[in-house]
């Protein structure tokens, strides 16, 4: 279920970008027919947001001047590193119980009379699942690592002043006339 919540955080969050894209690609069209168009392309601003954003997350999304993602990019991946830290905390408590039981002696899922709470199968089960959680956590928190070097590259991108301004994305909301469900999607549209 959390996984549920954080992808559609994931969706939304792309979405919201592309529509960033639009306004960033207007106030460039303004910018070509104003003095701006004079001005020098720096080439290397992209390589450079995304090196800053590699060595501490958020700084490339600093360099850019959009400080509104920064606390995104932390959110996700602190949201990321709590899911690791709690999934390794469960595996190492039921590690624990598991060898406790082994070597015959008390551990905490045992009930009131001595009778297990969790069978040692259960036990096991319990172990097998905490590890592919944990690891999943690790995998998912570094994508968004590598996300956030992404996002901050792009994001120096759209803002060369060099940028195509016919290109825009919306997101897009659709009713299915076949069977009333709503069907969500991006429009990329390309004027030429």
């Amino acid at each position: 279920m959390p996984y549920k919540i954080f992808y559609s955080f994931l969706v939304c969050y792309f979405c919201w970008n592309f529509c960033l894209a639009q306004e960033v690609m207007e106030e460039v069209k303004v910018a070509k027919d104003s003095s701006y168009a004079h001005e020098k392309i720096d080439p290397l601003s992209p390589a450079r947001a995304a090196f800053y954003s590699a060595v501490l997350p958020g700084l490339g999304q600093a360099y850019n001047k959009k400080y509104w993602k920064i606390p995104i990019v932390y959110a996700a991946l602190g949201t990321g590193m709590y899911f690791y830290i709690d999934n390794s905390n469960e595996l190492d408590r039921y590690q624990t119980a598991f060898k406790l039981r082994l070597s015959g002696r008390p551990d905490e899922f045992n009930g009131e009379n001595g009778n297990p709470n969790i069978s040692t199968e259960g036990l096991i089960r319990a172990q097998e699942i905490l590890k592919k959680n944990r690891d999943l956590s690790l995998f998912i928190t570094i994508g968004l690592y590598a996300l956030n070097i992404i996002e901050a590259n792009v994001d120096a991108h759209l803002d060369d002043k060099a940028f195509i301004p016919n290109l825009s994305f919306k997101p897009s909301l659709q009713l299915n006339p076949w069977n009333s469900s709503i069907v969500t999607g991006v429009n990329i549209k390309f004027d030429f």
